[in-house]
């Protein structure tokens, strides 16, 4: 919610600023604000239904819907940032066919170094809740406020240098567009690549699996973890797993053994962990 009014508030000024400034980095900046004030409303909405429980419908919860919250970031960055890449190649061009460009206003280079500040301040925030709730979706937002601070740090260079260097360095400002788009791009094929990961099923880190088996192995009524197999959904993950016991044993023994592994990997991987362990007689 707070991001989501510091953007508002950002995307009216920058593109006031960018209108009455004559600012073609400013306005990309704007359409940048327009995007994260458009992801902020997604991003409220996906979390509340991915804090769901389980019901009849979703037997494992609601934590894919933060996965396509998260992808849906990715992409709205990735399109916006192809249109800003696009519009400040086109201006460049044809400013090398000989067209002038009219000189950035004041307005828009104050703009930017508001946007700067602010951003900044909006991204340390977010990403430490982010980090603290372990929430994908939050981090990548977290990353969609630093991406703007970064673009309005390259705004405020090219609509400074259009501004205070001469007539013919007024093609800066497109160049600060371009550059700021590439960033963009950049950020929104990091957020997309670990979610069509997770959306395809792909396992936990190797390094995990491994603290997995090692924590198993750990109980000495317990031998030879093996069929494993992990995934992530949303901000937590599912294990199924197949262990050796003695078969002589009670099921009353059998069920407290499990009942303490269950505990131990939800100590490891986090209380909201699904976790299935099959048990198999020692051989």
């Amino acid at each position: 919610m707070i991001g989501s009014v510091v953007n508002l508030l950002l995307l009216v000024f920058k593109f006031v600023a960018g209108i009455v400034g004559h600012s073609a980095a400013m306005m990309a900046d704007a359409v940048h604000s327009l995007s994260d004030f458009a992801t902020d409303i997604i991003v409220i909405v996906f979390v509340r239904i991915a804090g769901k429980p389980q019901d009849e419908d979703h037997d494992y919860g609601h934590g894919k819907f933060e996965t396509l919250a998260t992808a849906i970031i990715g992409l709205v960055l990735l399109v916006v940032g192809f249109g800003i890449f696009w519009e400040g190649a086109t201006t460049i061009y044809a400013v090398v066919q000989g067209k002038a460009l009219e000189e950035p206003g004041m307005i828009a280079f104050y703009a930017a170094l508001v946007s700067i500040a602010l951003k900044e301040l909006v991204y340390q925030y977010t990403f430490r809740k982010g980090k603290g709730l372990d929430s994908k979706t939050m981090v990548a937002n977290a990353w969609h406020h630093r991406s703007d601070a970064l673009s309005s740090v390259a705004t405020a260079i090219g609509v400074g240098g259009a501004i205070f260097l001469g007539e013919h360095w007024r093609v800066l400002d497109p160049i600060a567009a371009v550059v700021v788009s590439i960033y963009i791009m950049k950020v929104a094929i990091q957020l997309l690549i670990p979610c069509v990961e997770e959306l395809l099923e792909k396992s936990l880190p190797d390094e995990t699996e491994e603290q997995i088996v090692r924590t198993l192995e750990e109980f000495p009524e317990v031998s030879d973890p093996h069929h494993l197999r992990t995934r992530r959904i949303g901000n937590y993950c599912a294990v199924e797993v197949h262990v050796r016991m003695d078969g002589s044993i009670s099921l009353e023994e059998a069920h407290t053994t499990v009942t303490a592994m269950e505990r131990r990997l939800k100590e490891l991987l986090g209380e909201r962990t699904l976790i299935s362990i099959h048990i198999e007689p020692k051989k």
